[in-house]
């Protein structure tokens, strides 16, 4: 069952009288609304292309969040092949909001990572609603030092609201674990990829996306704070997060224009929860061209291109 956002009421209203025309053929085979069907369609599609020329950062914050938006189990289902999660950080336990594991990407072998949201209240609950513990983190770092140990690209998806601010991951080193990940990211020898599918919070999205190539989906967002967060505490007013979201350049546009990421991945129109096996398609094509481009450089090139990279960041605004 589709799931509409607020901005979406046009939308919603045009797909239940469609709804209710074919309901009324299936309960009466003398009714043919064929023709009235195919007219309120047409006038669907015209309504999501509107809406979703103009969507604001407000409104592109509300699709990345969409609960029907793929996730990383998607990417690595559609994408990958032969892959093997690997669990724990060797420390203190396992932490599922983290997925990471070695996969094949078009035959190649890779280490694979993201955090993993969920889909329904079980596996939200499972996957702490993508919002690491620092279990998650150095469990990233341990599987980023195999991969630089044995020569494997790194495929990184981002999708997190921000790092869990519990009290027990705070004990547990949180900001410790979060920079040693980020570190460890512009340490490796290896190709790194970082795509943000959904939404890219704070350090709790940079720690796994420092990479020689960053790309965003076209309406994801990416960001040091959550608007709502920025809200509270510039105005103390939580409710002002459409003010906030606007102003802090959160979107793919804002990034690609300020030099943070390298490049726009398109999402079909109305977004990626409505055709999402185009948006993992086009996701892959990226990263197939990411791939071979970086292929040509040495160990010592690609450290050195990343560190540059995210030192430039910045510097010629």
């Amino acid at each position: 069952m589709q799931t509409y956002l607020d901005f979406e009421k046009p939308i919603s209203d045009l797909e239940g009288k469609i709804h209710e025309l074919k309901k009324l053929t299936d309960e009466n085979e003398g009714i043919d609304t064929t023709d009235e069907i195919t007219r309120l369609e047409g006038r669907v599609k015209e309504a999501v292309k509107d809406i979703y020329s103009k969507l604001g950062a407000w409104e592109k914050t509300q699709v990345a969040r969409h609960p029907q938006r793929p996730h990383f189990v998607d990417y690595a289902e559609k994408l990958f092949t032969d892959f093997t999660p690997l669990a724990g950080d060797r420390n203190f336990g396992e932490d599922a909001a983290i997925q990471a594991g070695l996969a094949r990407f078009n035959g190649m072998p890779v280490a694979l990572m993201g955090q993993e949201k969920g889909h329904d209240t079980k596996s939200r609950l499972k996957h702490n609603f993508g919002s690491p513990r620092p279990e998650g983190y150095r469990k990233a770092i341990r599987i980023m030092e195999m991969a630089d140990r044995f020569g494997l690209p790194i495929i990184s998806l981002i999708d997190t609201a921000g790092a869990y601010p519990g009290v027990g991951a705070e004990e547990r080193g949180q900001a410790e674990a979060i920079a040693r990940s980020t570190e460890m990211c512009l340490g490796v020898k290896v190709p790194l990829i970082s795509i943000v599918i959904g939404e890219g919070g704070s350090g709790g999205a940079i720690a796994i996306a420092t990479g020689n190539r960053v790309y965003m989906l076209e309406h994801s967002i990416y960001s040091v704070i959550s608007p709502e967060g920025a809200a509270s505490i510039l105005w103390r007013d939580s409710t002002r997060a459409r003010e906030a979201a606007t102003n802090m350049k959160i979107t793919s546009d804002d990034l690609k224009g300020l030099g943070i990421i390298d490049e726009i991945i398109p999402e079909p129109i109305g977004g990626a929860h409505r055709d999402p096996e185009t948006v993992i398609a086009a996701t892959g094509k990226v990263i197939a061209s990411a791939l071979e481009e970086l292929g040509k450089l040495s160990g010592i090139e690609l450290r050195n291109q990343r560190r540059q990279k995210f030192l430039d960041i910045g510097r010629n605004l």
